[in-house]
């Protein structure tokens, strides 16, 4: 079957060899793919490393170095989980790393070694040891979790998989054993079957198993199965079964029937068997593979035979599911990971057409929703119709495939059929069962509406829809419009009915949703009118509204209008919170607007615009006019912040009370140090009191900047040191100035802060201490503590015990050598000494310092002033207290010697006191004693100087053998010692023979050696060693004599070397051969039998060889004869050399021999050397030599019978030698031995055997090996092989670019194309091959470049192509090239300039609507008027949306070719633009078509309309001229209008023009044209149209001077009926007033008699009630018609008496 009708398709994703894996990783142990994400492989050779494969991205694997036994990567993020055998031990150290996170998340160290591992969930990994199953999740930090124990069935198997059904509760463990006796390839296979829940394993004889779900008619939920494959040897007959089984049955549920089904095995698969198995969860399918490559399909369900067939001639050891596709990947030894998936468009016709299973096509197609069911489906529904059964017809048609049976015919079908009485109707039923089976399509929507509607049960429809039910369309919105507006919205929101939308929205006056929907649509709505309604309804809307719009670009009005809009209503807050909104990116051209959003808030709510100057959102506005208000507003600080002016800045900055300190401080920061110290003083100056605090923080912030030097003069210009203080407090722990240390201390002190004097005295180091100490002695503190830190700390005590001495603050010098520092009490006490204070304080106060005082310096003070005694009993106390210092000893013992008082005891007993000190102290009082003193110090110097100044040599020789020290020998007998011939005369008479040390004599003769005296030592040897001393058998001695006779007389050697018997005879007689005294060597290495270094000296320093034969004969050693061996070796003796190593049977020097004999090309030699040495050395080098020797000396055949019986030669070696080396028949039987079938096609190739070449380069598959079998075979023009090699070489994209230049260096561009061409069929085919191939096309074939181009556009290198063709001139691909890169910026200035061959119309439109540089659409319309002008408007159709008008307009009124596009303005005129309707108007001038001028001013008002009405009013033809009139009198110049018109006689235009002007004037001005022109019709007609302008009189007066009462009779009645019509509605009102002025006089008469009548009734000591007088303060005036009459007010009167 072709692959295209199989139902399974196969294909290769990716190569792991390509990727860079080596070969000899691939493999189970190595490889690892736990999803169909990732592929993970460990790399063991050279340097360990774990490549990882994203499936996603499998060109980019990413390596790390990481070494592990064992490498998971997660199955769904990038996890990945590392195993490694702890060194020494027998477990394993499991880790979990996030890669993307670069952290661990997890480790643990098993206790047992793990022998296979998985991913069964995302987070859990299973792990199998030798007896036992764990669990370990990958979160928290719990331990891996015992599961089971493995069963003993798979004990020794090895464990190929581990499973977990998805909820958990069941667990296989699968494994592999070697098969029976019988039949030991058969592999065999044991499954272990696991409940969680039950506790309980069982064993199962199958090699592959896998857990899969499925939904069981009736059932509450999905069945849980397994399905496992077996191939089992019974009775010597092979059983292959697949068996699909329930697990965890619901008791109650339906049940799952056990199925099973044979796995068919071709003969040549008789040993094959299951490693995998995989259930698709899309298909319901079960996909087992075998290890040969075999690909079984089953049904789950039924457990049918679906397909069988081989997707691997390699063996598969890896399988991972896919369930993206519903397949699976395979891995196979070749490193080829295949995918394998269903094939949907033909699976169903395959099992029904090939396999005849209808009922399972049905069912796959049914279930899967796949196509290529009709046929099955059809039928059955005629069937059931037909039937009279309605609901199965429809349950059939609800779950026909791909809806194959739900179209309108069906409906209509289920429509027709009658209802019978009592049922439901079958319609219903047929959308029933739809419903429950899913959604409805548009059409079941619409007809299931109308049903429901049509019952008045529309709440079912709303439930339906809520569920998703429905499927949205507009013809299903228009039906629920009428009874439901929200939901009708929904519908045609889904449907994307935009138009639907737009128009209920508009309706529900949701202009918010409108305008964002619109832009989402690509709708424009009129944003002015929309403003507009939302300001008046809600102006927060506005806002919302306004900034909605600002996000669109271009914004459809300007920010400045719609500003302008808000603030016309007042409306401050939301203009500046939409101004803050759409000003956020602080661009320059917004500075205007920024300004204007300052100013109104400085104006109206400063602490607004004070927030948004915080904020520091606007940069570009008007800073001096911001500054201005801001100090107008009270916002100093923001004034500050804006003023540029130093005056400014200085009058604004005294305001400190209504400024925020810091932000003050944090603004003097900003200016220049000049103007900061200016405003300092401002402030000083202003007030002192109120600002110091300031000024001193402001100083301390930026003294860095203003220096330290600045602001203390500032200060003290002030004279403040207060602020001097605090100001230098705060700088004092940062400045290194002494000048600011002293300043402070000063003003410390004049403040009197004595504690903060004493603490800088203290602690500070910077400041000048003579020029503190002078001010503080100077200040008299009564505090003494600043000046003693000073004087202490630099030294200054004797000053300070003056001071404090003559000053009588005895208790201060007490106190300081007490408590402060007692280790300058000797300075205090010599300089008590020197003012001659009494000897009783100072003894006094040494004795209560006592053991703190340091006793040197002390003795050092005193004795310098000769007083030493007086310190005799502070010196006793100390010894008697058990003192060990040196220093009162040296003290003591100085007064000792000086008092004679027995000194030698004192200086022998005493171990405490300096041996130097004391022995200085003595020598020039008695060198004897300073002797004694120096030699119980050992202080050698001082000793040996003393008894050479005093000629005390016996002593000085008997100490330095004594003290048996060799730097002190080295330092006597130096030859710059004058006394050394005295000192060796006493040691060699007195002191050596005086001792009996071996030691000492010893160290003595080694002294002498060392000082280089031969000759007295050989003199003093002598005494010892022949005069029969106690020394005379001294080996070391007797070494000692030789050897320096051999120094220094080498005469006396041989008479040694026979009279002494008793020294170490071969390191005498080395040191005699390096002394070249040979001769004498060879006699103490024959003496002493050292016969191979006595032969060496014969061969390598006397240089006799026929001695040395002659000894080596004598001996008959083989030691002797492989040293003499190797000497004629080097003598190139290769014959006596060779006879010499046999003799003594040595081999060790086999590599030298054949190095030699390889040189000399005596090879024939080395054939018998080596076949000796064969025989004792086991060595592959050997072997290899001997190989190598044998093929030198073209003994092939011997060659041939050696490398067939056993050896140990690396013949790939030999074989490269013999290649190097030409011997080129002697490397083919050397690698067609090994099967070094690289190097063997390289051999062929050097002999011009390229057919054999070729052979051995496949059995290679080798780059190397391809290249060098290709090229060859190309310069021996085969090109037909070098095909055949080029095809390997050319899918390794590294090695493409190499190929390509060798064949075109040679010229072969035909094979080269050729080798390109067959190279695109390839499986392994790379965007490389297609690429380079288009670039030989581009070369050498341009006219198959473009048909390229098209095929395979996706696979090339662009780029680089478009470059090739740049250089080849190849406009029109190029073009192409761009096109298909998206950059057609580029593509459209290609065809713009090689327009003959680049361009053409079509494309050039296509690509002008992409360009991203708006520059070329403007380039492009110049281009078009230039070569095609006819097609300008059709160009300028499809770049309407994206030009500018305006711009387009200027470049064609440029070119004078405005008529060219009026189409395209006509087109773009209703945008309103003004350079449009400016063109158009003027076209329409320019052709005399005043219609369309009319119609254009009309329609749009953008323009300069007085400028076209000048032009109008000097046109020939009278409609411009009355246009010009009509746009006068638009734009309100009523007399110009009239004018025009009364100049062409068009009356009733001057008429309507001023009656609509309302000028009074103006309309008797026309009305006396008319009489003036005798026109007595216009005269009527005018006093009809201006009749409210004119006035009767002026009228009557034109018409009775002029004759035209007879025409202006009419407009006379008319007026004298209004006039008579307006005094009787006068007369009216008169008497009506009249009456009431009348009922008011009366009414007051009644009230005042009334009023009277009460009077009379008062007590007459009453007063009269007061009158109400308005407040006289408040200027009160009578209203308008009130007067004052007889002390009452009354209303009516007249205004004037």
């Amino acid at each position: 079957m072709s692959q295209a009708g199989a139902p399974v398709s196969v294909k290769e994703t990716i190569s792991l060899p390509s990727l860079g894996v080596n070969q000899a990783h691939i493999s189970f142990t190595h490889v690892t793919m736990e999803s169909e994400k990732y592929i993970c492989v460990r790399e063991t050779t050279g340097q360990n490393n774990v490549v990882i494969i994203d499936m996603s991205a499998p060109t980019q694997p990413m390596r790390r170095q990481i070494t592990a036994d064992s490498a998971l990567m997660n199955p769904v993020s990038k996890v990945i989980a590392l195993k490694a055998v702890v060194a020494e031990t027998t477990s394993d150290h499991l880790q979990i790393f996030n890669l993307e996170m670069k952290s661990k998340m997890k480790s643990y160290q098993m206790p047992e070694q793990v022998v296979f591992w998985k991913w069964i969930t995302p987070s859990k990994l299973g792990l199998v040891t030798q007896t036992c199953v764990y669990h370990w999740d990958m979160e928290g930090s719990s331990e891996p979790v015992k599961m089971f124990e493995r069963n003993e069935k798979l004990a020794g198997n090895q464990i190929i998989n581990y499973r977990s059904d998805p909820s958990g509760k069941w667990l296989v463990l699968s494994g592999i054993a070697p098969g029976p006796e019988e039949r030991r390839n058969l592999v065999k296979g044991n499954l272990q079957l696991y409940s969680v829940e039950q506790q309980r394993s069982q064993a199962l004889e199958a090699h592959a198993a896998s857990f899969a779900k499925i939904q069981l008619p009736g059932a509450t939920g999905p069945t849980t199965l397994i399905a496992f494959a077996m191939k089992t040897l019974t009775g010597g007959q092979l059983t292959s079964k697949l068996h699909v089984i329930e697990i965890g049955a619901n008791p109650g549920g339906p049940s799952f029937s056990k199925k099973q089904a044979d796995l068919f095995f071709p003969p040549n698969f008789e040993d094959d068997f299951p490693v995998s198995m995989q259930v698709s969860e899309k298909y319901q399918l079960i996909y087992v593979v075998t290890k040969m490559g075999l690909l079984f399909v089953y049904d789950l369900e039924t457990a049918s035979a679906v397909y069988r067939n081989r997707i691997s001639s390699d063996p598969i050891f890896l399988t991972a599911d896919a369930p993206s596709v519903g397949g699976f990947y395979a891995i196979n030894r070749a490193g080829k990971v295949l995918l394998c998936t269903m094939n949907e468009e033909t699976l169903v016709p395959f099992v029904s057409g090939q396999l005849n299973n209808l009922d399972l096509a049905l069912a796959i197609a049914q279930r899967s929703n796949l196509p290529g069911a009709d046929n099955l489906v059809l039928p059955k529904f005629e069937e059931l119709f037909n039937a009279g059964k309605y609901k199965e017809a429809a349950e059939l048609a609800a779950d026909s495939p791909q809806g194959s049976l739900r179209t309108p015919q069906i409906v209509q079908r289920f429509n027709s059929v009658p209802q019978s009485p009592g049922q439901t109707p079958p319609l219903l039923q047929y959308f029933g069962t739809l419903l429950t089976k899913g959604a409805l399509n548009a059409f079941e929507s619409v007809e299931l509406a109308k049903l429901v509607l049509g019952q008045k049960k529309k709440q079912l429809l709303d439930n339906w829809f809520n569920e998703d039910k429905l499927t949205s369309s507009e013809e299903l919105g228009d039906l629920v419009k009428p009874l439901d507006q929200d939901m009708s919205l929904k519908i045609y929101v889904k449907a994307n009915a935009s138009a639907k939308v737009i128009q209920m929205l508009a309706e529900r006056g949701e202009y918010e949703k409108m305008s964002k929907y619109s832009q989402q649509v690509g709708h424009t709505p009129d944003y002015s009118f929309l403003m507009q309604k939302v300001l008046q309804a809600d102006p927060q809307k506005a806002v919302a509204l306004a900034l909605q719009m600002s996000q669109q670009t271009p914004p459809p009005m300007d920010f400045n209008t719609v500003a302008d809009l808000f603030l016309q209503r007042n409306l401050i807050r939301e203009a500046t919170s939409f101004l803050l909104d759409v000003l956020k990116p602080n661009q320059p051209e917004h500075a205007m607007l920024q300004t204007k959003v300052l100013e109104i808030n400085l104006v109206t709510f400063p602490n607004v615009a004070d927030a948004i100057l915080a904020n520091g959102m606007f940069t570009h506005y008007d800073r001096p006019r911001v500054a201005q208000l801001c100090e107008k507003a009270g916002l100093y600080m923001r004034a500050l912040q804006h003023y540029t002016e130093l005056s400014d800045i200085k009058r604004v900055v005294v305001n400190t009370h209504a400024i925020e300190p810091q932000a003050l401080v944090d603004f003097f920061g900003t200016i220049s140090k000049e103007w900061a110290m200016d405003c300092l003083k401002e402030l000083l100056t202003s007030n002192i009191r109120q600002n110091l605090q300031l000024v001193v923080q402001i100083a301390k912030e930026y003294t860095e900047q203003l220096t330290a030097g600045a602001v203390i003069e500032l200060l003290e210009a002030h004279k403040t040191y207060e602020g001097l203080y605090f100001y230098l407090g705060s700088y004092l722990a940062f400045s290194q100035d002494p000048e600011v240390h002293a300043k402070y201390i000063e003003a410390a002190a004049k403040t009197g802060q004595l504690k903060e004097v004493e603490r800088v005295t203290r602690e500070s180091s910077v400041y000048d201490p003579e020029r503190v100490k002078l001010f503080l002695m100077e200040a008299k503190l009564p505090d003494a503590r600043p000046l003693i830190n000073v004087c202490d700390r630099f030294n200054f005590i004797p000053d300070l015990t003056h001071f404090l001495y003559s000053n009588n603050m005895l208790r201060y010098i007490e106190g300081y050598v007490q408590k402060v520092n007692p280790a300058n009490t000797p300075i205090v006490v010599g300089a008590l000494l020197d003012v001659e204070c009494p000897e009783d304080f100072i003894k006094n106060l040494i004795l209560s310092v006592r053991s703190l005082l340091p006793v040197e310096p002390l003795v050092a003070e005193v004795e310098e002033r000769n007083r030493l005694k007086l310190l005799s009993q502070f010196l006793e106390h100390l010894v008697g207290e058990g003192s060990t210092d040196p220093h009162v000893h040296n003290a003591l013992g100085k007064i000792i010697v000086d008092s004679n008082n027995n000194p030698e005891h004192f200086l022998t007993t005493n171990p405490h006191y300096d041996s130097i000190v004391v022995g200085k102290y003595c020598e020039k009082r008695d060198p004897t004693l300073a002797c004694v003193a120096y030699k119980r110090g050992h202080c050698d110097a001082e000793l040996v100087d003393v008894t050479n100044r005093n000629s005390l040599f016996k002593m000085q020789a008997r100490y330095v053998v004594e003290r048996m020290e060799p730097d002190l020998w080295s330092q006597v007998l130096t030859p710059d010692n004058t006394h050394r011939r005295q000192l060796i005369d006493q040691v060699v008479s007195t002191a050596l023979p005086e001792s009996k040390n071996p030691e000492q004599v010893s160290v003595t003769v080694k002294a002498f050696m060392s000082a280089e005296l031969p000759e007295e030592l050989i003199e003093l040897l002598e005494k010892i060693v022949i005069q029969n001393s106690a020394f005379s058998s001294n080996p070391n001695l007797q070494n000692l004599l030789i050897l320096t006779a051999i120094k220094a007389d080498k005469t006396r050697v041989m008479d040694y070397i026979h009279r002494l018997d008793y020294f170490d005879g071969p390191a005498v007689g080395e040191i005699a051969v390096g002394s070249e005294l040979y001769e004498e060597a060879f006699v103490i290495y024959k003496k002493f039998d050292q016969h191979v270094p006595a032969i060496k000296v014969l061969l390598e320093n006397i240089g006799d060889m026929e001695r040395a034969v002659e000894y080596a004969e004598k001996v008959e050693e083989a030691d002797v004869w492989s040293s003499l061996g190797r000497a004629q070796l080097q003598q190139l003796q290769i014959a006596a050399a060779i006879a010499s190593f046999i003799k003594a049977n040595d081999t060790s020097s086999y590599e030298e021999v054949v190095a030699a004999a390889q040189s000399e090309e005596c090879y024939s030699d080395v054939v018998l050397y080596l076949t000796m040495v064969r025989k004792k050395v086991k060595d592959a080098k050997v072997d290899t030599e001997l190989v190598y020797a044998l093929a030198k000396t073209s003994q092939l055949g011997s060659l041939e019978e050696f490398i067939a019986a056993p050896h140990a030669a690396n013949l790939n070696t030999a074989g490269d030698r013999c290649f190097d080396e030409g011997l080129f028949e002697a490397a083919r039987v050397l690698y067609v031995a090994v099967a070094a079938w690289g190097r063997l096609a390289s051999t062929l190739v050097r002999l011009h055997e390229f057919q054999p070449a070729v052979e051995a380069a496949r059995k290679a598959n080798s780059t190397r090996c391809w290249k060098e079998v290709c090229f060859a075979c190309v310069q021996e023009n085969e090109f037909r092989l070098a095909q055949l090699c080029g095809l390997n070489i050319i899918v390794q994209a590294d090695e493409l670019e190499e190929v390509s230049q060798f064949y075109q260096q040679g010229g072969y561009f035909d094979a080269l194309v050729a080798l390109l061409e067959a190279g695109l069929g390839l499986e392994r085919a790379h965007m490389g091959i297609f690429t380079e191939l288009g670039v030989l096309y581009a070369k050498f074939r341009p006219e198959k470049l473009m048909e390229h181009l098209k095929l395979f556009s996706t696979r090339l290198n662009i780029p680089k192509l478009i470059r090739v063709c740049e250089a080849q001139q190849h406009w029109k691909e190029l073009v192409a090239l761009y096109i298909q890169y998206d950059e057609y910026d580029n593509a459209a200035t290609v065809m713009m300039t090689h327009s003959p061959k680049a361009w053409e119309h079509m494309l050039f439109k296509d690509v002008a609507v992409k360009v991203a540089n708006m520059e070329i659409n403007y380039k492009a319309l110049q281009f078009y008027l230039d070569e095609n002008p006819s097609l300008l408007n059709d160009l300028l159709n499809v770049m309407t949306p994206r030009v500018d008008h305006s711009r387009v307009v200027e470049i064609m009124r440029r070119a004078g070719h405005l008529p060219l596009v009026r189409p395209y303005l006509n087109n773009v005129q209703p945008a309103n633009l003004q350079p449009v309707n400016e063109a158009i108007n003027y076209l329409a001038v320019e052709e005399e078509d005043f219609e369309t001028l009319k119609n254009s001013i009309d329609t749009f008002d953008n323009f300069d309309q007085i400028a076209l009405a000048q032009k109008c009013e000097k046109h020939e033809v009278q409609e411009f001229r009355r246009i010009a009139s009509y746009i006068y009198k638009r734009n309100k110049r009523w007399r110009q209008s009239m004018e025009l018109s009364k100049q062409d006689n068009l009356f009733k235009d001057a008429m309507e023009t001023c009656a609509q002007s309302g000028d009074r004037s103006l309309a008797e001005e026309l009305l006396q044209f008319f009489v003036d022109k005798k026109n007595k019709e216009c005269f009527a007609a005018c006093l009809y149209t201006c009749y409210d302008l004119l006035r009767q009189d002026v009228v009557m007066e034109m018409a009775w001077l002029n004759g035209m009462m007879d025409c202006a009779m009419p407009y006379m009645i008319q007026a004298m009926r209004e006039m008579n019509h307006k005094v009787d509605t006068l007369v009216a009102e008169k008497k009506d007033r009249e009456k009431d002025a009348i009922s008011n006089n009366e009414n007051a008469k009644q009230a005042e008699a009334q009023h009277n009548m009460y009077a009379q009734l008062l007590p007459p000591a009453l007063p009269a009630a007061p009158y109400n007088m308005p407040n006289q303060d408040q200027n009160y005036m009578p209203q308008q018609g009130m007067m004052h009459s007889g002390g009452a007010w009354q209303q009516g009167a007249p205004q004037h008496f």
